[in-house]
């Protein structure tokens, strides 16, 4: 124990804050230096591609150019959606699924109308803006180096070289928990626009309910029903109807490993990559729903200052729901950055967990599945953990205290 406790006093004392921003500003530099050697690799800048490459982004862009002929249905038919990718980059790139309801291809028709690689920047830059101001407004800093250790997240360049949606998602639920308590309406709007991707609002009710937020609550239900009317009159029912099928059926591409298993950050991944069988994974995974769920329950119904409760949302909604990959991550920046709002202060034990995070996130899909190891379920429950702890009563007090 003695030795646990020098361990801990030492990391409090070597995290500090100029600490902290001198490691993130190596590491920010490192990642640029290896992201821009992994793009000129992609490209055949370096050693000659066996075969074609593409992003994640060449889904959204072929099921909205699909929708843009005409026909948006097509975009949840495999085998037209991987036409669509092959013509829109190469022959022979290898396929990206399309499991996002009509929704969405509201958005990725208005891309596809663009260039590929217009649109692609165009996405990214535009979503990354929004997720850099939401982030600025969370944490509240009032000079810029408070952004060094949001830009050096790992998860960030996983984002920008997958050409995702995850910066966002991230600003979305952001935005949405930085204005819950002032202005409610804005906040539905934010958290309703997440019904691109549902399955991120699972915990969103149980909040907002527990919370007695109604204005919000109803604001969101508006806006994401009114989103869902306007896909339904743009591209209609026999889209939203082959949307339903295909995510009814999309299980069984996660359970069968067609997607790298060391990319998943959820308990239902971590059994898989364990060597668990799918049921174990389901009843790991409803386990650990139940529990964000009620951990999100008492936290917003105690009335917790907003930095807990909005960490509390986050970090239990990565948790929560099956299906989230390494860029899903972004929501544990998110979740971390309200954390460091907290005026709580931090013990050497958090700053141990924030800064595994960051570690943990580092790891490539590829070599967390060849070794099982999962390093993104253990990242997202880590992180989980110390918002609960965050959370018991009188823990704000004891660590003012001791501070």
């Amino acid at each position: 124990m003695t030795a646990i406790r020098l361990l801990l006093r030492w990391l409090d004392a070597t995290l500090d804050r100029d600490r902290v921003l001198a490691y993130c500003r190596v590491l920010l530099a490192v990642e640029i230096a290896v992201f821009l050697f992994l793009v000129a690799g992609t490209h055949g800048l370096i050693v000659p591609m066996a075969g074609p490459t593409s992003t994640d982004f060449v889904s959204f862009y072929a099921a909205g150019d699909l929708a843009d002929a005409g026909t948006p249905q097509l975009a949840y038919d495999q085998a037209a959606h991987d036409a669509a990718e092959q013509r829109a980059t190469a022959p022979g790139v290898e396929y990206r699924f399309f499991y996002y309801p009509p929704v969405f291809l509201l958005l990725c028709a208005a891309l596809a109308r663009l260039p590929y690689l217009a649109a692609f920047t165009a996405f990214e830059a535009a979503t990354f803006a929004f997720y850099l101001i939401v982030m600025r407004r969370i944490l509240a800093g009032r000079c810029w180096t408070v952004m060094v250790p949001v830009l050096a997240f790992p998860p960030l360049f996983w984002v920008l070289g997958l050409g995702q949606n995850s910066f966002l998602t991230a600003a979305l639920f952001g935005a949405g928990t930085l204005w819950t308590d002032r202005r409610p309406i804005l906040a539905g709007l934010c958290f309703g626009a997440l019904c691109y991707k549902p399955h991120f609002g699972l915990l969103l009710p149980v909040a907002l309910l527990a919370g007695c937020h109604w204005r919000a609550l109803g604001a969101a239900f508006g806006s994401a029903a009114a989103l869902c009317a306007l896909s339904l009159i743009v591209f209609g029912w026999e889209t939203w109807h082959d949307f339903l099928a295909a995510a009814a059926a999309s299980h069984a591409t996660y359970e069968s490993g067609r997607i790298n298993l060391g990319a998943l950050v959820t308990p239902f991944g971590g059994v898989l990559l364990a060597g668990g069988t799918p049921q174990a994974a389901y009843i790991a995974q409803m386990a650990a729903t139940l529990g964000a769920g009620l951990l999100v329950a008492i936290v917003w119904r105690r009335g917790l200052p907003l930095p807990i409760r909005a960490a509390a949302l986050t970090a239990a909604t990565l948790v929560a729901i099956p299906v989230a990959l390494m860029y899903d991550l972004m929501l544990a920046g998110v979740a971390a950055a309200w954390l460091v709002r907290d005026p709580a202060g931090f013990a050497g034990w958090e700053k141990a967990v924030l800064a595994a995070l960051f570690v943990l996130a580092m790891i490539p899909p590829g070599l967390a599945e060849a070794a099982h190891f999962p390093s993104g379920p253990i990242a997202a429950l880590s992180l989980l953990a110390l918002t609960a702890v965050r959370a018991l009563p009188g823990r704000s007090t004891r660590r003012a205290a001791t501070a």
